[in-house]
């Protein structure tokens, strides 16, 4: 059975310090990594003999406005499913160059992934082979899921403020 510090130490072997802020919450084995090691790491874990991450999972963003140089992370989790074991990687951009490669190079089942965390955060996938919008209006001219707008209609006088524990 493969444990957590079993892979987090074969990774710091193989990647050195662009494997880093490692975690476990919940068992999950967490880490971040840079862009250019991404597709490199997800290669590793998915042709390892032992590992055999073959399952991507889910590919999402998140929106950090405050932290400054580190305003967005894309994070993926994958899956083994012949050693039931499974990892979340993160990779933080700046909100001023939110490229990533594409992982559709070792995952189809990233096309639609991809696609939908351009659609609501406009993260640009590098390589996709049609990065255009899958759930949102083509017309529409921001992303819905950053943190840019307030949470509620200022404008609106139906709500009283007492009922909302205001």
């Amino acid at each position: 059975m493969l444990t957590n510090q079993e892979v987090a130490e074969d990774l710091i072997r193989q990647f050195g310090e662009d494997v880093y802020d490692f975690e476990e919450p919940f068992g999950l084995l967490t880490l971040s990594t840079t862009r250019e090691q991404l597709i490199p790491m997800l290669q590793y874990l998915k042709d390892h003999k032992t590992y055999q991450i073959n399952f991507l999972t889910d590919i999402t963003g998140i929106h950090y406005p405050d932290d400054t140089g580190r305003e967005f992370c894309v994070v993926y989790h994958a899956h083994s499913l012949t050693q039931n074991f499974r990892i979340r990687l993160k990779v933080f951009l700046s909100e001023t160059d939110l490229h990533i490669p594409t992982a559709t190079v070792l995952y189809a089942c990233a096309n639609w992934m991809e696609r939908e965390t351009y659609d609501f955060f406009g993260i640009i996938f590098d390589g996709h082979p049609n990065l255009v919008r899958i759930l949102n209006i083509d017309e529409m001219d921001y992303f819905p899921m950053r943190k840019e707008y307030p949470l509620e209609d200022q404008t609106r006088q139906d709500k009283i403020d007492e009922l909302f524990g205001r």
